[in-house]
């Protein structure tokens, strides 16, 4: 968890890794080569863009001189809140770090929708949502990319392609899910899961399911 309000400043933060996150962590506009360079928060550790970053203050562990912090923290040090950030987060909006510590399942899987390219996800079944598949593009990402509700779904786990052994399908009329693991302890370990989910139970022992 980040560092609470009180304490912002005050210690150095734990930063966030470059490779942990595909987006900014405070707009959530997506990092690209090109338009967006990673900048750290140093009150928080976030990484954000630079419009997210664009923001000035003096931090007490840093023998109280002015460094870059994000748009949140500048408002937390130099005590003023915003409105604008009480509004209700949608439901892509939850934390990946937040729903992976307190999932029943989670680990990276290859990810193919109708015929576009296999991409790596970082998907995530939370406990509270045990009915709900998250993806996220990283494991730090704090929007997700997509959620697929289980219920209903058909399980395939036949895999079609000799490159990707691990893999299975999830359908439900037109649309078609395809995953693959990194291994078949792995794809076992999701089936379980999804095989509870798609009839609208969920597991008991959740705590044999944790996949680092």
């Amino acid at each position: 968890p980040a560092l609470q309000n009180a304490e912002l400043g005050k210690r150095a933060p734990r930063w966030i890794r470059d490779n942990e996150v595909t987006m900014c962590m405070k707009c959530k506009e997506p990092f690209n080569a090109l338009t967006r360079r990673r900048h750290h928060c140093r009150a928080c550790g976030h990484v954000v863009c630079w419009k997210c970053s664009d923001y000035k203050a003096h931090l007490e562990y840093d023998g109280n001189k002015l460094n870059k912090v994000c748009k949140d923290c500048y408002h937390v040090i130099i005590g003023c809140t915003d409105s604008e950030e009480k509004k209700r987060k949608g439901i892509l909006e939850i934390e990946s770090a937040e729903v992976s510590g307190n999932s029943v399942i989670c680990s990276f899987l290859q990810y193919m929708e109708k015929s576009k390219p296999w991409q790596k996800a970082w998907c995530v079944i939370p406990k509270q949502e045990a009915l709900v598949l998250y993806m996220y593009g990283a494991p730090q990402d704090v929007k997700a990319l997509a959620t697929i509700p289980l219920l209903g779904y058909t399980v395939d786990d036949t895999p079609k392609s000799a490159d990707l052994p691990h893999s299975f399908k999830l359908t439900q009329s037109k649309s078609v899910h395809s995953f693959a693991a990194d291994n078949e302890e792995l794809k076992q370990k999701w089936l379980k899961v999804i095989h509870l989910a798609v009839k609208g139970e969920t597991p008991e022992c959740q705590n044999e399911l944790q996949v680092s």
